[in-house]
C-alpha cells in the first residue's frame, strides 16, 4: 500500500483492488464538470456531521485495496490524517468511457463488500443517475433519473439531483 504513495503525479489514477493495480487515464472535461456540480450540490445539502470530498483522495478499507471515488461522503469523525479507512457513507462514480464497466461492476462489488452505505453512478454523457443503498450486504436500487427528471434521495442526507443540471452540454 505504501508503494501507491511513490507513484508519479502524472494525471493518471492509480488504484488497487485485492492487490491488483488498476490505472486509468485522467478524466475528460465533461466528467469534471459533472463531478464539480455534484460535489457543490452535496456539500450544500450535507448535515454538519458529514464531510464531502472529491478525488483524488484515497479510500483504503484494507491493506490490499485503495480506491479513489469521484465523490466521497463520510462522517466527520471518520476523517483520517492522510487517507480514509472507515466505511464511506456515500461513494459516487462519474462514468467515463474508459472506466464505465469498472465503475458499474468491479467497484460496485468492492464498495458493497466493504460496507459503503450508498453508491451512485452518474453518467454525464447521457445525463443520468442510478442510486443504490446497501441492504444485507448487497446493493438495491433506490432511485434513478435521466435528463431533466429530478430524483430526491434520503441518504446520506436529503438531496435532489437533476442529471441534466450537472452538465451544460
Amino acid at each position: 500500500m505504501a508503494d501507491l504513495e511513490d507513484f508519479p503525479d502524472d494525471g493518471l489514477r492509480y488504484e488497487l483492488v485485492d492487490g491488483t493495480l488498476l490505472v486509468s487515464p485522467s478524466p475528460r472535461p465533461i466528467h469534471q464538470e459533472a463531478l464539480l456540480e455534484l460535489a457543490v450540490l452535496l456539500r450544500a445539502a450535507a448535515t454538519p456531521s458529514m464531510k464531502v470530498y472529491i478525488a483524488p483522495l484515497d479510500w483504503q478499507p484494507n491493506d490490499t485495496t485503495s480506491l479513489e471515488p469521484d465523490v466521497l461522503v463520510l462522517r466527520r469523525d471518520h476523517v483520517g490524517e492522510r487517507r480514509i479507512t472507515a466505511p464511506l457513507t456515500l461513494a459516487v462514480e462519474v462514468l467515463s468511457p474508459s472506466t464505465r464497466r469498472y465503475d458499474a461492476v468491479l467497484k460496485t462489488s468492492v464498495y458493497a463488500e466493504h460496507g459503503v452505505e450508498s453508491y451512485w453512478l452518474v453518467d454525464p454523457v447521457e445525463p443520468s443517475i442510478l442510486a443504490y443503498e446497501l441492504k444485507d450486504g448487497a446493493y438495491v436500487e433506490v432511485g434513478r433519473a435521466t435528463g431533466g427528471q429530478s430524483l430526491t434521495l434520503e441518504k446520506p442526507f436529503e438531496v435532489t439531483v437533476t442529471p441534466k443540471s450537472l452538465v451544460s452540454g
